[in-house]
């Protein structure tokens, strides 16, 4: 065999077993949330409402449900939510993961009526991680002002539906909003977890569709 057939074969085989190795990506069921099949935690609060004919999750309360027996290390997760632009402090939503139970997680969420506030100081608390329970937002707030929460640019509209993208490459998170280039977030994890389960964080209300996690392998 020539080195030019060699060197041909060889990349067949990297490319097969790229392709081989490469993660599906994996869409729960946000229908079985309402009655718990697969999901724990605030399941009573989902209310199944509909996206454009796909399913979507209301919550109106506050509460995390997650995936019941799912192990996530590392990949992309991506969903569409809706808040609304007022009153201030009244739509919080988003994802978890690194997921433990209702206490132990890492999460981003947004608040939709800060993504056009008026003042700038608002309109920098948009998008937030943090990672529960030895960092929720006060504590980072206060000892760490500006790094863990960011405005979004080019801003969503407040009472419209916007996308989001979760990278977590530990220990590395990045978010991407509405297919923008570049993040509107990226910190570094708290936690030393490296697994945990993926799911929903809603404060007083917020919807949810279109979740989709691709584990990288």
């Amino acid at each position: 065999m020539t080195a030019k057939r060699i060197l041909a074969s060889l990349l067949t085989l990297t490319l097969l077993g790229a392709s081989l190795h490469a993660a599906d990506p994996i869409t729960p069921d946000l229908k079985a949330i309402p009655s718990g099949k697969g999901w724990k935690g605030a399941t009573g609060l989902a209310k199944l409402v509909d996206k454009d004919g796909a399913p979507a999750i209301e919550v109106k309360g506050e509460g995390v449900i997650w995936l019941d027996g799912f192990e996530f290390t590392n990949g992309t997760i991506e969903f569409d939510a809706k808040g609304k632009s007022g009153p201030p402090q009244s739509n919080f939503m988003g994802i978890v993961f690194r997921a433990v139970d209702e206490k132990t997680y890492d999460t981003v969420y947004f608040r939709p009526f800060n993504f056009r506030a008026p003042k700038p100081d608002n309109k920098s608390h948009a998008v937030q991680y943090s990672s529960h329970p030895e960092w929720p937002w006060a504590r980072l707030r206060k000892e760490h002002t500006g790094k863990y929460e960011k405005g979004i640019e080019p801003a969503p509209e407040g009472d419209a539906w916007f996308h989001a993208k979760v990278v977590v490459a530990k220990p590395k998170v990045s978010v991407f909003v509405n297919g923008a280039a570049e993040p509107s977030l990226v910190v570094d994890e708290l936690t030393a977890r490296t697994g945990g389960s993926v799911g929903l964080m809603v404060t007083k209300y917020g919807i949810i569709a279109n979740l989709k996690i691709t584990p990288t392998p």
